[in-house]
């Protein structure tokens, strides 16, 4: 309700294309990082497990543009950071945690009441005190960064009738949901991009040549401008996005009694109550020949200039849609191109033994992973 409305709001000037602007330079040293690690140890190139890998540079782009940390996960292997981001996102789909998942759903009240939590207590009580730390440290030095946390500072100190006064549990609930949804969804896109292009290198050549060209207007540097300028990686992104989406369906909550009309001709009308929730299915749309001739092919060119406006409205939905969609998704975007193009600048992305190829699905976790994980090889190229 209106309370949601206020934190949307709140957090909604960091996504702004101004502030994207911003948070590139963090992005790009973060992705350049990566990349000149893989460069200097070839010996982990020859059969490399990439969501391993993204993970730590998922981490790295969070930790600095959210918390405002400075870490390299690739060259510290065993930072903190690292590690308690990695417990917050073991959701295995084991009984237990199907148990607290419906417990949840079913008594949100009794949970709370019980103490019941996604989480170790040491993993949140981390957290806690890094934004406690950062809050006093920009407080008593004047530190002014604009990133996630000085918004959240900002709301805090605002004053009024009918504002939710914020206290420190709601500023680190923040910055935790934001490391929480960027961290693993994040990580499993680049694995897929990574994915296709070892399996398409038709693909992965096109691209290549795309980003050479804009290294090349650049000396030898991608900004801002270039990256978005960037049609076929663009186009790539989103059909990786369409045939893996990172939420395999959304849920929304009815407020307002609603009639649906009929799905098709003699089939009845639904009425939809408040209180009901609503799945939406959003790999069953994705993977509809209905809306997506030959849905299990990579196929960029859905994604083309002449193309893309065939698409039926609502039937792709990486990022949901209204007003709840996914307030990162230009964060999420960015952060995948800017790692993409720097691997392909010394890479060439091959498969290996290990690949799967179709994917399998492994039936345990909550999100699309294959079975035996993303495995690729790096061969450098000449440069």
């Amino acid at each position: 309700g209106d309370r949601w409305k206020e934190m949307r709001n709140t957090l909604s000037p960091s996504f702004t294309a101004s502030k994207m602007k911003f948070m590139f330079d963090l992005m790009s040293k973060c992705s350049h990082n990566f990349v000149n690690y893989l460069v200097d140890h070839p010996e982990v190139c020859h059969a490399i497990e990439t969501k391993g890998a993204f993970k730590r540079y998922a981490t790295d782009v969070i930790a600095t543009t959210a918390f405002g940390i400075s870490v390299n996960s690739m060259k510290d292997p065993d930072n903190e950071f690292y590690i308690r981001g990695i417990e917050a996102t073991k959701f295995s789909a084991g009984p237990l945690m199907m148990a607290k998942v419906m417990l949840f759903r079913a008594c949100p009240r009794f949970a709370k009441l019980i103490g019941l939590s996604f989480f170790p207590p040491a993993t949140t009580e981390f957290f806690k005190k890094i934004v406690e730390e950062t809050i006093k440290a920009r407080e008593e030095q004047g530190i002014v960064r604009p990133d996630m946390i000085h918004l959240l500072m900002q709301a805090r100190d605002r004053e009024g009738a009918g504002v939710h006064k914020m206290t420190l549990d709601d500023i680190v609930s923040q910055a935790f949901i934001f490391f929480l949804a960027g961290f693993e969804t994040s990580a499993t896109l680049m694995c897929f991009v990574a994915h296709e292009l070892a399996v398409n290198q038709g693909v992965q050549d096109r691209l290549r040549e795309e980003v050479q060209q804009h290294l090349a207007e650049g000396n030898s540097e991608i900004s801002y401008e270039s990256l978005s300028k960037m049609s076929y990686m663009d186009m790539v992104i989103s059909e990786t996005l369409r045939k893996y989406p990172p939420m395999i369906l959304i849920d929304r909550l009815c407020v307002k009694r609603y009639e649906l009309p009929p799905s098709r001709p003699g089939c009845k009308n639904v009425i939809v109550e408040p209180n009901d929730v609503l799945m939406v299915a959003i790999y069953s749309l994705h993977r509809d020949p209905k809306y997506f001739p030959n849905p299990d092919k990579f196929d960029p060119e859905r994604f083309s200039k002449e193309n893309k406006d065939k698409i039926l409205p609502c039937t792709y939905l990486p990022f949901g849609h209204g007003p709840r969609q996914c307030i990162g998704n230009r964060f999420a975007l960015m952060e995948t191109k800017i790692l993409i193009a720097h691997l392909l600048q010394k890479f060439t992305l091959k498969t290996t033994e290990k690949t799967v190829e179709p994917i399998v699905y492994n039936k345990k976790e909550f999100t699309l992973q294959p079975v035996g994980g993303f495995w690729i090889s790096l061969k450098k190229r000449k440069t």
